[in-house]
């Protein structure tokens, strides 16, 4: 967070000439209420901060410009700015009601109303006063900071600062906090005196136990605003928080208590019984949590390792649902960060996104849309209305995207096995894109991306020699993940691919050092309840064990699931035999790991293990699991089988 830089507030510090004047020119201008206090030859504001005895009051007041009168109460007490102290703070029609005066506040929408609305009072409260400041923060502030730095000269802006930086000890809770906030909020320098005066004042009252829940929350929040927040206050708030009883807790108290614990946990410390009394508040009002608050919550579960938490995550993503169409792009992104590190995945989840991303697209944030395709990958989800937009969104923003948000929108196209109506189009802006900005991806991110690409058949020789240079390589081994068996597993897979499907490539090609000899075969592809079920059935069909063999490594880098051998006039061979084989047939037995969730869509990988493998020659049976799990018997799969693998005998 930028700061504004400490010489705008001069006015805040008498130390240097400049400053004293600045002070002794508002202090001019002025005054009391009535005439018959008014002090005789001040020369400082200082001076008009007179202390009436008989009431105990700091009064202030003013003439032009806005003055806080401020009663000495308790800190649990609002303070009163008002005028003539010996008399009722509310005569004379000088005083405006808080209620009166927030329903006024809030109907105006700009700082300047606001500052000319309160130079017209002659008393209000310190909270009304904060209020202001916060009401003026929130028009004034933006993601690219503060609108109008001129604010911060308006002497009415100025005289309410000057007062909440030398009355910071009569204040409320609520009037100091809320003006710590606001004043954040509007970047003033953290080191200035005003600053100064309100957060140490702050922490004083902390040390002493007088805050209440809401205002540990509050000056939580405002600590975190900081750049470098004090992490021995925040561990302090939240010792007073293990204190409270949090079944009374709003639920912005309650967020602000996670996001705290954020901070701390990351500094070592640990507060579980705490989290855990936090996670079982938050469940029993999940139905009351607003966008903002489920995003922020799901996050602070993610970053504080609650995997524990399961019944809490599974309410707060199932009410994420209902407010999809409502989350901001980075309460999207959480929300999505938290539904992949918690493994949770929802139909109707993914439902709410089919209807949002397509219409939102084109003002949708390229991280958000990153993370979306992120979330359809790693769950399989082939979403062809989510993909369809995102394939057109790439089409008209691409030269707006960087290098990672390129490949984010692309590599899910091909892990999923996917050809949108626009590929035609898509490629040839990906293959643009490419020409103007290769040097610029990072080499991991440019061979997962061109590998995406050959797995849908889309062939990026252009760009192959490159990946096959000596210098590419080395690019690549000295960068993590270095040149593991999935980098090799990518390389091999993509000269295998140019030889086998583009015979034109003349270009470099793969040192044999850089192949693997078998592509890796997760354990987690083969559905072995499925394969043993099949292979029962083999049994009966073909009486013996010896004519089939299961997991063949082939010459060919793939791994088959089970092998059949023939010979030229179509009889069985066994397995073992190596002469007389006139055909191979490639059995590939299919579980639902081998196609995206809820869909008969081959995944990119198996989609190119079952083409290469017919290019080399196999016959390739494909027996999938929507085929077979209706079968109850070892006969009925028998008879399945003689189908499929012989259906001319």
């Amino acid at each position: 967070m930028a700061f504004i830089s400490r010489k705008s507030f001069q006015l805040y510090s008498s130390s240097t000439p400049a400053s004293r004047s600045a002070l002794m020119t508002l202090s001019r201008r002025l005054n009391f209420i009535s005439g018959q206090h008014k002090p005789q030859n001040c020369s400082s504001v200082a001076m008009r901060m007179m202390c009436v005895k008989d009431k105990s009051q700091y009064t202030f007041c003013r003439k032009k410009h806005v003055q806080l009168q401020m009663q000495s109460l308790s800190v649990n007490e609002a303070v009163h700015l008002c005028g003539d102290t010996r008399n009722c703070p509310k005569s004379n029609n000088v005083w405006m009601d808080e209620q009166l005066f927030f329903k006024r506040l809030n109907g105006l929408c700009t700082s300047k109303e606001i500052l000319y609305f309160l130079s017209s009072l002659e008393v209000m409260s310190d909270t009304m006063a904060s209020g202001a400041l916060q009401k003026i923060s929130e028009l004034e502030v933006d993601d690219n900071g503060l609108k109008n730095p001129a604010l911060l000269e308006n002497e009415v802006f100025r005289a309410l600062c000057f007062q909440f930086e030398f009355e910071s000890s009569n204040l409320s809770n609520t009037g100091l906090l809320n003006a710590l906030q606001a004043l954040i909020k509007l970047r003033i320098d953290p080191q200035s005196t005003l600053m100064t005066s309100l957060l140490l004042e702050s922490e004083e009252r902390l040390g002493r136990g007088q805050l209440a829940a809401e205002h540990l929350c509050a000056l939580g929040e405002s600590l975190l605003e900081l750049e470098s927040p004090s992490c021995a206050t925040l561990e302090q708030i939240v010792n007073h928080m293990q204190e409270r009883d949090i079944k009374s807790w709003s639920p912005r108290e309650v967020v602000m208590a996670y996001k705290i614990l954020e901070v701390t946990v990351r500094e070592g410390k640990q507060w579980q019984s705490l989290l855990n009394r936090l996670n079982s508040v938050t469940l029993s009002a999940v139905s009351q949590l607003s966008p903002n608050f489920v995003s922020v919550i799901l996050n602070s579960l993610v970053v504080l390792r609650q995997t524990r938490a399961v019944l809490l995550v599974t309410a707060l993503c199932k009410h994420s649902v209902q407010h999809v169409p409502y989350f901001t792009d980075h309460e999207l992104v959480n929300v999505l960060e938290a539904f992949l590190y918690f493994g949770q995945k929802m139909q109707n989840f993914t439902e709410a996104l089919e209807r949002h991303v397509p219409k939102s697209i084109h003002i949708m944030h390229p991280q958000t849309v990153s993370k979306v395709m992120q979330y359809c990958c790693e769950k399989m989800i082939l979403s062809k209305p989510i993909f369809d937009a995102v394939a057109e969104g790439f089409i008209s923003s691409a030269d707006r995207l960087t290098t990672d948000q390129i490949a984010a929108y692309i590599i899910p196209f091909g892990t999923l096995n996917y050809l949108p109506p626009s590929a035609s189009s898509l490629f040839g802006k990906l293959e643009t894109v490419l020409h103007t900005r290769l040097r610029h991806f990072q080499p991991h991110t440019l061979l997962n991306l061109l590998h995406s690409c050959v797995l849908i058949q889309r062939y990026p020789t252009n760009f192959l020699p490159k990946i096959f240079s000596p210098y590419f390589l080395q690019k690549l081994q000295a960068q993590p993940p270095g040149l593991n068996r999935v980098v090799m597993s990518q390389l091999t897979q993509l000269f295998l691919t140019v030889t086998l499907e583009c015979p034109f490539y003349e270009g470099p090609k793969l040192l044999s050092k850089y192949q693997v000899k078998a592509f890796p075969t997760p354990q987690s592809s083969l559905d072995v309840h499925l394969f043993k079920r099949v292979k029962r059935g083999l049994l009966d069909l073909l009486k013996k064990r010896i004519y089939f063999a299961s997991e063949v490594s082939t010459p060919y880098f793939y791994v088959v699931d089970i092998e059949i051998k023939l010979d030229e006039e179509g009889f069985v061979l066994p397995a073992a035999q190596l002469e007389e084989v006139h055909r191979r047939i490639a059995l590939c037995v299919d579980g639902q790991n081998r196609f995206c969730a809820h869909s008969h869509n081959l995944l990119g990988e198996e989609a190119i293990k079952q083409r290469h493998l017919q290019l080399l020659g196999y016959e390739v049976v494909q027996i999938p699991f929507f085929e077979i799990e209706s079968l109850q018997s070892t006969r009925k799969i028998a008879d399945y089988l003689h189908k499929k693998i012989f259906p001319c005998t």
